[in-house]
């Protein structure tokens, strides 16, 4: 542990397919809490993985007649780009698993030296009795777990909880030799790993989805432990997405891709909807909510547009607001407060624009932006660019619009289609965009 740093690990994807928008939320979710322990001044060395040998991998490179490190090189690139299209901070380090292998397998040799592990006829298993509060993270005992399993038979296992550590897959080309045989690496060995390896045998959060609690997040810390490692000091893990009343998941085929939905609005618009709804709570996503989103972000990036064309942009930010904001995040990441404080903001930072009141106007302004920094949602250059010429075109249409003097409202409009910007009306007042070529 070093003073004023955190480290974070979080489990990132299975690259043989697009993202969907979960993979999406705990994206966002845990850039937004990178974000906010940087603007507090911590240094965060920030490991998220890249599972890049699976059997989903291979059987899509089977339906494709590719190459399996084929497949995973062109999902891994759909991934980063999606995530560079939702300004998500890239790592400080992206472990790939098929760099780990012999560090995997070294580990798994400890294990067994250890008497904490197995071989069998088909793979070597970790064998979960030997870990005395085994089920931790999912809130249950052994027993219960047990009781409540549901896993196929297999003769080579100790116990239907026993998990694969290594399997053997001596007729694959994809494999490596072991000194149990040729074979590739279970999935929750990956992970606990390149944790220790990168971050050490005692780092402070460990993160990624619910869904990842119990039975993969369970069984990286149980291997830790099982050896008197420290592992993850907190467990971080955000909730599902739901369609309606159901969860959200692929093999219910109601999912969206997270391409399409970045692609068919502002993509700062799912960003905002995951910051609308606390990490832990069920996140309903669709369409319609990302273009409200959209409709929303105009505002902000209209109101900071008003403000750089006045040469109010740099001030210190309110200390009011600012300790609001600190006061919302610090209380659980309880972003869904930060960000309506941001939108009341916004809503008082037009209203003293309109007063020019310039001071009052230019602190608000600078908390706007501080936030908008922290939570991932800085302006689009084009809107933060707005000439003055502009700004103040579309303040006059504004109150134009206010005083019901239409034709001059229209005359405005007109003058700003000329400059290149589009002015949309909406509830609370108009959208300034600049004009798609």
């Amino acid at each position: 542990m070093v003073p004023g740093t955190v480290t974070m690990y979080v489990c990132g994807p299975t690259v043989y397919d697009v993202p969907h928008i979960g993979h999406g939320r705990f994206v966002l979710v845990f850039d937004i809490l990178r974000r906010y322990l940087e603007h507090l001044g911590l240094a965060v060395v920030h490991v998220s993985n890249i599972t890049d040998v699976d059997d989903k991998i291979l059987k899509r490179a089977a339906e494709e007649g590719r190459e399996p490190w084929d497949v995973a090189a062109t999902y891994e690139g759909v991934w980063w780009d999606t995530l560079e299209a939702l300004n998500v901070l890239r790592p400080t380090h992206v472990p790939h698993a098929t760099d780990y292998i012999a560090k995997m397998i070294a580990f798994i040799e400890t294990l067994v030296e250890a008497g904490k592990a197995y071989p069998s006829s088909d793979g070597v298993y970790f064998e979960v009795s030997g870990v005395p509060d085994y089920g931790l993270l999912a809130h249950q005992s052994l027993e219960s777990l047990r009781s409540g399993a549901r896993v196929e038979a297999n003769e080579n296992k100790r116990s239907q909880l026993d998990f694969a550590l290594w399997k053997l897959t001596p007729e694959d080309r994809w494999a490596w030799d072991s000194p149990w045989g040729r074979g590739r690496p279970g999935w929750h060995t990956e992970c606990v790993v390149m944790s220790e390896d990168l971050l050490g045998q005692s780092f402070d959060i460990h993160g990624g989805g619910s869904d990842l609690m119990f039975p993969h997040h369970e069984n990286e810390r149980a291997q830790a432990a099982c050896l008197g490692h420290d592992f993850a000091h907190i467990w971080v893990h955000n909730g599902f997405l739901v369609a309606g009343t159901e969860k959200m998941s692929k093999s219910l085929g109601n999912f969206i891709t997270l391409p399409e939905l970045v692609g068919s609005n502002d993509p700062r618009s799912y960003r905002l909807l995951v910051l609308q709804a606390h990490y832990r709570s069920p996140l309903a996503v669709s369409v319609d909510l990302a273009a409200d989103g959209a409709r929303a972000l105009a505002r902000i990036d209209q109101a900071l547009g008003r403000l750089q064309g006045e040469g109010l942009a740099g001030a210190e930010p309110d200390a009011s607001l600012m300790a609001a904001f600190h006061e919302a995040m610090d209380n659980d990441l309880d972003t869904p407060a930060a960000t309506a404080l941001l939108f009341q903001s916004v809503t008082r930072l037009n209203s003293l624009l309109d007063q020019n009141d310039r001071d009052g106007a230019a602190a608000v302004g600078a908390a706007v932006a501080s936030f908008c920094s922290v939570l991932g949602l800085s302006a689009l250059p084009a809107a933060a660019e707005i000439p003055a010429e502009v700004a103040e075109l579309f303040a006059r249409r504004e109150q134009a619009r206010a005083d019901r003097d239409y034709a001059l409202s229209d005359t405005l409009r007109d003058q700003l289609a000329q400059l290149g910007w589009v002015v949309e009306d909406a509830k609370g007042g108009g959208v300034l965009k600049p004009k798609l070529a």
